[in-house]
């Protein structure tokens, strides 16, 4: 009890364990480690009562959580197939749609991200656009921010959704389905 009184007097260093906590969750997110999911559980219930706020912390954990049902499930060859009644999407498989933002665009427009086996799509804002997975590199994420970049190293899209979860999720969805060039659900 000694111990979270110190984190009370001393806002620094429940600070320090929050964003040791969250390096050690970029790390877990990054390397799809879902061993790292029961420690990363018991140290934010450690660390709720001695930081002023972990609802943060608290969303992250849960697109952990997301992350590693989804890796399961695409290790068991499945990805998700979501049901869209978007025209674009054709005969495609869509595997995710989700709320997003451009940022980098001036007027930062709202729109949604749909994720097929064939390409990226952003529905919203004056100008849609969409990149086939064929033209895809590398796919990076960053906090909320989801960043497309092709071969030759444009930034083909760059996403900003509303929680971690989505942004995990299509970080992972996006790295699994520019592997497949377009043809296959795996």
């Amino acid at each position: 009890m000694a111990l979270f009184g110190w984190f009370k007097s001393n806002p620094t260093a429940a600070g320090k364990q929050q964003a040791q906590w969250r390096e050690a969750w970029t790390r877990a997110v990054d390397a799809e480690d879902a061993s790292q999911l029961s420690r990363l559980r018991s140290e934010l219930k450690i660390l709720a009562p001695a930081a002023e706020d972990v609802e943060l912390e608290q969303e992250m954990l849960d697109a952990l959580e997301a992350l590693v049902a989804l890796r399961a499930a695409a290790d068991n060859g499945a990805l998700p197939a979501v049901d869209t009644h978007h025209r674009i999407v054709g005969s495609d498989i869509c595997h995710f749609s989700a709320p997003a933002s451009l940022p980098d665009d001036p007027s930062q427009p709202s729109g949604r991200v749909l994720m097929t086996n064939h390409r990226s799509l952003f529905l919203g804002g004056a100008r849609g656009g969409s990149v086939a997975w064929h033209l895809v590199r590398e796919v990076i994420r960053l906090d909320r921010d989801v960043l497309i970049v092709r071969h030759d190293g444009s930034a083909a899209a760059h996403f900003r959704f509303n929680s971690f979860s989505d942004a995990v999720s299509a970080a992972f969805l996006g790295r699994r389905l520019k592997g497949t060039r377009g043809g296959s659900t795996l």
